[in-house]
């Protein structure tokens, strides 16, 4: 390209650019996730950190506990935090004995969920592995730690959202979950979507979203699409399992927690 080439480029032409190749690049390495309005709003600005919600400077509280009280965009007072983490406490502590199916006779530990108990983004997986088994928490091990990069990349925390399974209990060897199994902890799943109440759910993999969307189809048909739960605007990817066997997935992967951010901040939905 020549210098009078050159001239015509703008600034604006140029930051979009750049913008598209760091997009290509970043693909989760735990930058931030800037949506296009805000790139426009710092174009000829001083470089400055992105808006920070108030909510993200708390500790998100444990379920069954009280939470300070801090203004967000859906909890403003204490009593309104106290009452969606003590709900969900509850129920918690209603089922973690569950053995209506025979994973409830081989596990180690019962796996509920765990973030707020109020976000607005809702990630559904498939099922405890084995380091969830021993923890007794959702997405701990190389998957979840991928999750936990992939929830920075959109500019929020992992304390900011909701995680949770499908099946509350690992299927021996990790093996795929029975339709009996999937029958018998749906109406858990459901509960916790209805107390959570999110913006957007997300669904990990073929067996989440098969589950919520009572669909056969593959996951490479559901995705891309838009899809509902119950009124709430949900949106399919890949497991990040997946992800960690071929990372052609994480650009796919990228535009599709690029929707769930967006429909999350209002702009699309």
């Amino acid at each position: 390209m020549d210098s009078t080439d050159d001239a015509q480029v703008s600034p604006h032409q140029t930051l979009r650019q750049v913008r598209r190749a760091l997009e290509d690049l970043v693909l989760f390495e735990g930058r931030q996730f800037i949506l296009p309005d805000q790139v426009s709003e710092q174009i000829g600005a001083d470089p400055r950190p992105p808006r920070e919600d108030v909510s993200a400077q708390q500790p998100a509280p444990e379920l069954g506990a009280s939470a300070p009280a801090v203004a967000t965009g859906r909890v403003t007072s204490e009593a309104a935090s106290a009452s969606g983490g003590g709900e969900l406490a509850s129920f918690r502590q209603q089922i973690c004995e569950c053995t209506k199916c025979e994973l409830g006779h081989t596990r180690q530990r019962f796996v509920f969920g765990s973030g707020d108990p109020n976000a607005d983004i809702l990630f559904v997986g498939e099922a405890p592995g084995a380091d969830e088994d021993r923890a007794g928490e959702p997405f701990v091990g190389a998957a979840g730690q991928l999750l936990t990069k992939i929830i920075e990349a959109m500019g929020m925390k992992r304390e900011d959202v909701f995680i949770c399974n499908v099946l509350k209990c690992r299927p021996p060897n990790n093996r795929d979950p029975l339709p009996e199994e999937v029958a018998s902890c749906e109406p858990y799943l459901k509960e916790q979507i209805r107390m959570v109440a999110p913006k957007v759910i997300c669904c990990l993999g073929k067996f989440a979203s098969q589950a919520l969307l009572r669909s056969q189809s593959s996951l490479s048909r559901m995705r891309g699409q838009q899809h509902e739960y119950e009124g709430i605007p949900l949106v399919v990817t890949y497991h990040p399992a997946a992800l960690l066997r071929n990372a052609a997935y994480k650009r796919d992967t990228w535009e599709d927690v690029k929707w769930v951010r967006r429909i999350y901040d209002g702009v699309e939905l």
